[in-house]
């Protein structure tokens, strides 16, 4: 690099840096999902964020493997990817073990993921997403569990039921409309992709058109009008009640956009009139897995993203006020206490404490600044009398109280403070 020259600090288009204050609203985001899917039962996995394009070749959506991949030629002339979603990842791990694996196996990951996309709400180039699925089950008991996943996550971080809202339908329904309507199969990937941006499409009844032909298009846009629900769904719908899951409607237009989708599919929407969205969803793939070779095993899932998942949280007044880590800052008089306010920060930390030890050299009422601007929410001063005397003055930030403790009891006293 040239003197005088320097790194600019913009980041890449689409991504995020995370300050500690948005590091702290992930981490919230990320104990719920884990949280939940543990308390189902399910078993955390994790896969490498390199794979071969050809994993998505022919199993994720064309205008994913086409025109939103990360790919290169690494140095032993092998294309590689980027993942752009964990499905097909999840579907060679197993495809791997399957004679090792007991099923149904109910197994969860939070990855992230890249994508080439225009960046905007709810979308960006990089994003993290929980992959929750079932593998190995094939009746309705599993699609209603993911589902009921995907709600008990929601309700964890603090939604009413009100604030969002799960769409149900089915692609055997369009596969279907699609045999009634004659139309082969080498079009229905592009139609049911359209079909699930048509609210985002300006002309919708002319993209499906142009790609169907008039009479076609129209026959079909009629044939998925009249589709209102089956009793596949019906009994679904049932089922979730056992979950207390009520916030459900079935919604036939509700299609999914990858292409391996099999059955059930679902979304949740966000009902916020500042957010009114599509946040995520699922459905079952019953094939995907003989597309590495093996037997044909069911499976049904859901991807979460966290852009969206933030966005949801921010629009329903959700965000959680940031709380940093450390829970007691030192402040250290002198530089002759300096070994002994460590040596306490060490004791204190074998007792769970977390404590940081300012080293700064400022007077001790800046110091105490610091540590109230961190939200740090206790401060002992260390000096030379509490290296003899062996007691410590706690100060609480929030409500000035002090207490004067033996190091012993400290950990006790910011414990029961805190809660």
């Amino acid at each position: 690099m040239a003197k005088g020259s320097s790194f600019s600090a913009e980041r890449y288009r689409g991504v995020r840096d995370f300050y500690p204050e948005d590091q702290f609203v992930q981490r919230f985001i990320f104990e719920h999902m884990e949280r939940s899917c543990e308390l189902f039962g399910y078993e955390e996995y994790g896969a490498s964020i390199l794979e071969p394009v050809e994993l998505y070749r022919g199993k994720s959506s064309e205008e994913i493997v086409n025109e939103q991949m990360y790919t290169f030629t690494d140095r032993g002339g092998r294309e590689v990817a980027l993942r752009p979603e964990m499905t097909p990842s999840l579907a060679r791990l197993i495809a791997a073990r399957e004679r090792e694996i007991p099923f149904p196996a109910r197994w969860y990951a939070i990855a992230n993921m890249f994508r080439y996309e225009r960046p905007q709400r709810g979308r960006l180039r990089e994003h993290w997403q929980l992959n929750a699925d079932i593998v190995g089950a094939a009746g309705i008991e599993a699609d209603a569990e993911v589902i009921a996943l995907a709600h008990f996550i929601m309700r964890s971080m603090g939604a009413d039921e009100h604030d969002f809202e799960i769409r149900l339908s089915d692609r055997r329904l369009l596969d279907a409309a699609y045999e009634e309507c004659g139309i082969e199969g080498t079009l229905r990937p592009a139609a049911t992709r359209l079909l699930d941006k048509r609210d985002k499409l300006d002309d919708f009844p002319a993209a499906l058109a142009e790609l169907l032909g008039a009479e076609r298009a129209r026959a079909l846009e009629e044939k998925l009008e009249r589709t209102t629900s089956s009793a596949f769904l019906e009994e679904l719908r049932s089922e979730l009640q056992g979950f207390d899951v009520r916030n459900v409607s079935i919604d036939t237009r509700v299609t999914r956009g990858f292409d391996y989708y099999t059955g059930m599919v679902f979304e949740v929407y966000d009902t916020s009139e500042e957010n009114r969205r599509s946040l995520f969803g699922g459905g079952r793939y019953d094939n995907l897995l003989a597309h590495f070779g093996g037997k044909q095993i069911p499976a049904v899932g859901f991807g979460m993203g966290d852009v969206t998942a933030r966005d949801f949280l921010d629009a329903h007044g959700l965000l959680p006020g940031y709380a940093p880590a450390t829970e007691l800052m030192l402040c250290v008089v002198d530089r002759s206490a300096m070994v002994h306010a460590n040596k306490l920060a060490q004791d204190l930390r074998r007792e769970d404490v977390t404590v940081a030890v300012n080293f700064s050299g400022k007077r001790i009422g800046d110091q105490v600044r610091q540590a109230d601007k961190m939200n740090i929410p206790f401060v002992i001063a260390v000096g030379e009398s509490e290296r003899d005397s062996g007691r410590y003055t706690v100060k609480n930030l929030e409500s000035g109280a002090e207490i004067t403790l033996p190091a012993d009891r400290i950990a006790e006293h910011l414990f029961s403070s805190l809660g």
